[in-house]
């Protein structure tokens, strides 16, 4: 079964993480979860001041800057993992180093059977 993993993070706790201990443990963990072929695909995003949000109200396609949540966590990345079972999933998601800083949330991919 497939998984989304959505990286919750507050941007504030990755300032100056780039070329740091941190950044190696995810690189690390990318590799490895690479290398195992359960990570299907993997990104992380750009800064949420880069953001726009869409939607149409009244038939007027309203865009405007950021995100439209107003919580300090965004959404940073993602992962899109294979597990057998939810247990597993989140047994690989709680190994990411992002998880000390923030919150993942998984998914399971609708595959079209049942309810969603």
């Amino acid at each position: 079964m497939r998984y989304l993993v959505i990286h919750w993070i507050d941007e504030a706790a990755l300032d100056g993480a780039e070329g740091t201990e941190f950044e190696r443990e995810v690189d690390a963990w990318t590799a490895e979860m690479d290398r195992r072929g359960v990570r299907l695909q993997g990104e992380p995003l750009r800064s949420v001041s880069q953001a726009e949000t869409v939607r149409i109200r009244d038939g007027d396609v309203l865009v405007s800057d950021g995100p439209f949540a107003e919580t300090k966590e965004q959404i940073a990345g993602f992962d899109l993992i294979e597990c057998a079972s939810m247990a597993e999933a989140a047994t690989i998601a709680s190994r990411h180093p992002a998880a000390r800083i923030g919150t993942f949330e998984l998914r399971q991919i609708w595959d079209g059977l049942g309810p969603r």
